[in-house]
């Protein structure tokens, strides 16, 4: 009702000052006029003349002023009352530094997004061999034109501050430009064939409050914390990296997926993080356990409790050196439904640990990090984690890079490893053992918002039994951010 009431303000304001400048003194000419022909027909002299014309336009100056000044208190009046209106009734453009959005009354609202697109051609060895989750599949070459690691996504964030707190709502979408089958949600399997749809990734759906006294409390769903570090790092974030498949492309590629971090996904989640103390933060939350997905051995969907993760950064610059330290984790119970008939007994618990450094002198970078845990799976969070005989396996990897900037090119390499073992009593079988990918990209900024990239990428994958497959990627294509 603010708004109305400031609008309607406005409104009486302008018909304030019509009503003023109807008010006002009738034309001069005609008056002039009438004294001019008054004057040449010998009824007024000269100085009965200019007397009678002085005063008129004595009062003519006075009644103009007299406008003046009504109309600058009809305005005044009705900028008053649109300022007691409130929130709801002036709109400005956000300051360009700070993103692009608007201000409506104390209320920012922030829009980000992205848009990709490359070309993919993949090479693979004739003699490729079937690897149960391994990051390499089937022996024919494809070509693609596909999103890379990101899907295209638009983030929508309105947040206002009250007595230093700030409050927020965040909404993000996450567009890929392929069809996909929807078999299994926005990120299912490709479908590249007429009439088909893209999918879109409704991913982050969260509220906050914030201040620098107290930190932050997040509730909603968003990035996890285990593993997030990793992939916010990856170079090839901004690329493809392994294609996870590139006959049928779906929202997104691998990057280093699976081939030296688990991803850390998207999650329903309640997190508190502190505030920074002198470069240091500490995050810890409470999430949604996960079922684990069955790849040789079951499905396990009992919650019986939560799920926890938790995640330590310190940032640090000194001159040209910089970086940030993290550390994060994660533990799960895993157990057996009774009532969807899940293997009786069938319990174990998930947990994992991360570590890394990613460091900067000058313009050259360098990431560090390593992962290990056991019933947490790898490439995603308890894929292939429990074997047949519902004992839990163990999982690495680690995931080293370097980039250098010259101008507008950067350059960067990367090798990354993840490592899946047999279950205490387990048989050897097509079981990934291991997922290996190294990396080489170029980048050059265009523009300031877009981005051209190109890549090859060498993936292999092999399995417990021996069996193995190799594939050779190349992509070029461009990102824009805003």
């Amino acid at each position: 009702m603010s708004g109305i009431k400031g609008i309607g303000a406005l409104l009486l304001g302008g018909v304030a000052l019509g009503c003023v400048l109807a008010a006002g003194p009738a034309k001069a000419d005609a008056t002039e006029d009438l004294l001019r022909q008054l004057k040449a027909k010998g009824i007024l002299n000269q100085q009965e003349y200019d007397s009678i014309l002085g005063r008129k336009q004595a009062e003519d100056a006075a009644a103009t002023r007299k406008q003046e000044e009504a109309t600058q208190a009809a305005v005044a009046a009705a900028r008053a009352e649109a300022a007691s209106a409130g929130d709801g009734l002036y709109v400005k453009v956000k300051d360009p530094a700070k993103g692009i959005g608007l201000q409506v009354g104390p209320v920012d609202i922030a829009l980000s997004g992205s848009v990709n697109a490359f070309y993919v051609g993949s090479g693979k060895d004739g003699g490729n061999q079937p690897v149960a989750l391994g990051a390499v599949g089937g022996t024919q070459d494809t070509s693609s034109v596909r999103n890379g690691l990101l899907p295209g996504f638009l983030k929508i964030d309105v947040t206002t501050t009250d007595d230093g707190v700030t409050y927020g709502g965040h909404f993000g979408l996450y567009p890929g430009i392929n069809s996909v089958s929807y078999v299994n949600g926005a990120n299912s399997a490709g479908a590249p064939q007429g009439l088909a749809t893209s999918g879109i990734d409704f991913r982050q759906v969260y509220m906050t409050v914030a201040s620098d006294g107290f930190g932050e409390f997040k509730a909603g769903r968003d990035i996890g914390l285990f593993g997030s570090e990793a992939i916010l790092s990856d170079m090839l974030l901004l690329g493809v990296g392994a294609t996870g498949g590139n006959q049928g492309p779906s929202n997104t590629s691998l990057g280093h997926i699976g081939t030296g971090y688990i991803y850390t996904d998207f999650q329903p989640q309640i997190t508190y993080t502190t505030p920074d103390m002198n470069g240091f933060k500490a995050s810890l939350g409470i999430f949604q356990p996960l079922d684990t997905v069955p790849v040789l051995g079951p499905r396990l969907t009992g919650h019986e409790t939560p799920g926890f993760q938790g995640k330590l950064t310190y940032d640090f610059k000194s001159g040209d050196f910089g970086g940030r330290l993290f550390a994060g984790g994660l533990v799960q119970e895993l157990s057996a439904n009774a009532d969807a008939g899940e293997p009786a007994g069938a319990e174990t618990t998930a947990y994992g640990a991360d570590v890394g450094a990613k460091l900067t002198f000058g313009d050259a970078g360098l990431l560090a990090y390593y992962y290990a845990g056991k019933g947490i799976g790898t490439t995603g969070l308890l894929y292939g984690s429990v074997a047949a005989n519902g004992e839990a396996r163990d999982s690495r990897g680690f995931l080293v890079q370097g980039t250098y900037t010259i101008g507008k090119f950067t350059l960067g390499g990367s090798y990354g490893a993840s490592y899946l073992d047999l279950a205490d009593g387990e048989a050897p079988s097509i079981l990934v053992e291991s997922n290996t990918s190294a990396a080489l990209q170029a980048r050059y900024a265009l523009r300031k918002w877009v981005t051209v990239v190109g890549e090859f990428i060498h993936t292999e994958a092999e399995a417990h039994d021996g069996s193995d497959a190799t594939e050779d990627v190349f992509a070029l294509g461009t990102i824009l951010f805003f």
